[in-house]
Parts: C-alpha cells; sequence; structure tokens
C-alpha cells in the first residue's frame, strides 16, 4: 500500500515538474515572438520613386466622373475639408479587382475623414461595364489620361493619399489592406511610408 502511495505521489511530482517546464518553454516561445515582431516591420505599400514627393502640394487636375460630376483633385484646400484617396485601377488588371471589395469598405469605415476616388483611362464605355460589374457605383469613378500622368502612374493599382489641403502625404502600389492601411498609418505619422518610419526608427535606437 505504502508502495503505491509512493509511486502516486513520485509521478505527481513529475507531472508537475513537467508542467512547470512546458510553461516555461511557453514563455520562452513568447519572448521569441515578442523580439520577432519588433525586428520584422510590417510591409507597406512599394513607394515608386518618380513624379510628385510626398510632402509637395499637388496641381489642381479638373475632371469628370462617369456620373457627370464634376471634380477638382489637388491644388489647395478641399471643398469637404476630408482627405482624398485616389485609386488608380484598371478593368483588365486582376490585382485591381482583387483589391475593389477592401476599397469599398474602408471608404464606407473612413467615411468622416476620407473620400475616395476611382481613376483610369481608356474606353469609358468598359469602364461603365466595370462600374456594374463590381458594384462601384457609390464611388465616383474618373477615366482621365491627364490625371494619371500628373502622379506619374505606371503600375496598378496605384494608391495617392492627399490631405484636406491638396497636400500630398502618400502614395503606393497596393495590393492587401495592410498596404492600404499603411498609407494612412504613413500620413498620421507624417512620414513619406511605413518602411520610412521604421529606417529613422531604427537609426535612432
Amino acid at each position: 500500500m505504502n508502495s503505491m502511495v509512493n509511486a502516486l505521489i513520485v509521478s505527481n511530482l513529475i507531472l508537475w515538474l513537467l508542467l512547470l517546464a512546458l510553461i516555461g518553454v511557453v514563455l520562452a516561445l513568447a519572448r521569441q515572438i515578442g523580439v520577432l515582431h519588433e525586428r520584422v516591420a510590417p510591409a507597406g505599400a512599394l513607394v515608386l520613386n518618380r513624379g510628385l514627393k510626398v510632402g509637395e502640394q499637388t496641381p489642381a487636375v479638373e475632371v469628370t466622373d462617369l456620373g457627370e460630376h464634376a471634380h477638382r483633385v489637388g491644388g489647395g484646400r478641399r471643398a469637404d475639408l476630408k482627405s482624398l484617396l485616389i485609386l488608380f485601377v484598371s478593368p483588365g488588371c486582376p490585382v485591381c479587382k482583387s483589391i475593389l471589395p477592401i476599397i469599398k469598405s474602408s471608404a464606407r469605415a473612413e467615411s468622416a475623414w476620407l473620400s475616395v476616388l476611382l481613376a483610369s483611362d481608356g474606353d469609358p464605355a468598359e469602364h461603365r461595364r466595370f462600374i456594374e460589374q463590381h458594384g462601384l457605383r457609390e464611388i465616383p469613378y474618373v477615366v482621365s489620361e491627364p490625371l494619371g500622368l500628373t502622379y506619374q502612374v505606371g503600375r496598378l493599382p496605384h494608391a495617392v493619399l492627399l490631405d484636406e489641403d491638396g497636400i500630398l502625404r502618400a502614395r503606393g502600389l497596393i495590393n492587401s489592406r495592410e498596404h492600404l492601411e499603411s498609407l494612412f498609418e504613413a500620413k498620421r505619422l507624417g512620414v513619406a511610408s511605413i518602411q520610412d518610419y521604421f529606417a529613422q526608427k531604427s537609426q535612432l535606437a
């Protein structure tokens, strides 16, 4: 009987030791994950070094959307006192189509401070079909080659974020919600891009 009790006590002690060892391993792993999060910066939108620079006043471009509404893009203080996100897309761009649901949800969620404008060039009839296929009637859509030339848009989808005074605050290629939100965060932090922010932070460390 005593031997059985002793064996039970020993087995319980071993189990407790194993549990404590497991807790130690979990804590060590949690610490390592935290270190990795600090070392690996989140990927922001890819910034192309051409055209207007972040922090510059943008020129005024007069455009009319496919709903026949006039818009003045850039060139000074906006009438609605909101920032403006311009997303350059194309009906033939698969990545553009995948990002559209994110743009629509962000337009609704950030409507208190942000207006959204979709832009492209080409055949207006093709773009009207594109609008119908993807349910984009709630977002102004302009077909304007001069607008794309102003911001030196080459690859798509390309996003440009202007503040309420028409100053370029962020820009870059986007293909995910993370990329889009990195533009908003760059504006909030007052930096050209999230990559620049982490580069500055590492220099100060």
